[in-house]
């Protein structure tokens, strides 16, 4: 490194870009830290864009966590925005700014460059009106493009797909999804998934299952989705098959990309290019129920190898241990939440797996308004250790999958997870909580 001020390079300004610059700029006042944003927001939420659309989120500047001034004026951070960084060296970046190209130096480069929407070879992609979410840009014209719309369709069964048709019937549009695969939301189990659907169908949703989409037809603009079964008309179409990381500038600078296809990095969020770091959705990372790699884009992780890679940088020793792949979302009323592997997905791994499914009440029976909720757990048929759960409810989720997400990095058992003490009050849950129950069942199976 040049001895003297540290200059530190951060290629990205979403949560995990921010949170390193930020993270150096603390231990490292001094340090020289620039962060080149190729849109023109910094640390923005682009998990709340469905939610923009609906009209939940008032406005744009709302998923703005922190203003580019803010970290200009507080932070001493030298924020470049509608940056876009064209190329890298192993001690430069070339970066297109107004028009113009310039030269920066780096003696740490972090790369926090993100994830890309999958958009498949699908004759009539580029026509007007198709639309990805990537960021606060793309929301900002897709609610543009909406007001003029009423039939849309929605390609992609996953997070966002869900997300986006929810708000779009709150705008009192129609909406038909087309998912190739048997059931929406591929991280779910079948008979999980076959509970979501009814809700989306219940509120309106026209889902066609298992029917690959093969054209977008019309002239200038879309306006119909053609499938393998079909033809529908539509107004405006939403691409949510999917992410993958943007690795282009780590390509470019001869990174190791992992198994994965993401950027190799270890666990303190090196690569396999000296004093270059990898942190968010462009980075690989562990598993922590297989001890294998993997990469699960999720705003929390970001975050945290935000953190982790900045401490580094600054000269602490801090690792980040990996991830178990939470995550929840709702469709309406009913709250969805996951962790860890699936059924389906610890089969794929060649594990022998037991699992159960329960249904029960989120309260005391006797007190008002109790209401549904299903657990599914997935254990190891040998051990008893926990692989994974599954839970759908009308209240409560976000507590129960937490719980197993915390105790699956400990290889905990169904037996720990039965035993846990879990709080208890007639208004928040019954005295045998619904976890406990679907660990008592499965310990029956087990055993």
């Amino acid at each position: 490194m040049t001895v003297g001020t540290l200059r530190v390079v951060v290629v990205g300004g979403g949560a995990s870009g921010m949170s390193a610059a930020s993270r150096v700029k603390r231990l490292l006042p001094e340090a020289d830290v620039k962060v080149f944003e190729r849109s023109g927001f910094v640390s923005y939420a682009p998990c709340g864009i469905p939610y923009l659309l609906g009209g939940v989120v008032g406005s744009l500047d709302k998923l703005v966590h922190y203003s580019v001034d803010f970290f200009r004026e507080r932070r001493g951070i030298d924020v470049h925005v509608h940056a876009s960084v064209e190329d890298a060296g192993k001690d430069y970046v070339e970066v297109s700014e107004g028009g113009r190209s310039k030269r920066y130096d780096w003696d740490v480069l972090v790369l926090a460059t993100g994830a890309r929407p999958v958009v498949p070879p699908i004759p009539g992609v580029e026509l007007e009106g198709v639309l990805t979410l990537r960021n606060l840009e793309d929301g900002a014209k897709a609610k543009e493009m909406l007001a003029r719309a009423e039939r849309v369709g929605v390609v992609g069964g996953g997070y966002i797909g869900l997300e986006v048709a929810e708000n779009l019937v709150r705008l009192g549009k129609k909406v038909l999804m087309f998912e190739m695969l048997p059931h929406i939301m591929p991280t779910l189990d079948h008979d999980v998934a076959k509970r979501v659907e009814r809700e989306l169908v219940e509120y309106g949703v026209e889902l066609h299952l298992s029917e690959k989409v093969v054209e977008f037809g019309g002239g200038e603009r879309v306006s119909r989705v053609v499938t393998e079964k079909g033809s529908y008309d539509v107004d405006l179409v939403f691409m949510a098959v999917g992410v993958r990381p943007d690795t282009a500038l780590a390509e470019r600078l001869g990174l190791k990309l992992g198994e994965t296809r993401a950027v190799w990095t270890d666990s303190r969020m090196r690569t396999s290019l000296e004093n270059v770091y990898a942190v968010g959705d462009v980075a690989e990372t562990v598993n922590l129920v297989t001890g294998k790699r993997d990469w699960i884009p999720l705003a929390p992780a970001a975050n945290k190898m935000g953190f982790v890679a900045g401490s580094n940088i600054a000269g602490m020793d801090i690792e980040f241990p990996g991830v178990v792949g939470t995550a929840i979302t709702k469709a309406f009323g009913l709250e969805i939440g996951r962790t860890g592997l699936s059924e389906a997905q610890a089969k794929r791994l060649d594990y022998d797996v037991v699992s159960v499914s329960i249904s029960a009440k989120t309260r005391a029976g006797y007190y008002p308004e109790p209401k549904a909720i299903k657990v599914k757990l997935v254990a190891e048929a040998e051990s008893g250790r926990l692989l994974g759960a599954q839970v759908v409810g009308y209240e409560g989720v976000l507590a129960r999958i937490n719980t197993v997400a915390a105790l699956l990095p400990r290889g905990a058992t169904v037996r720990d997870l039965f035993f846990a003490d879990l709080a208890y009050a007639p208004p928040f849950a019954p005295v045998w909580d619904p976890l406990v129950v679907a660990a008592r069942v499965l310990m029956k199976k087990l055993h």
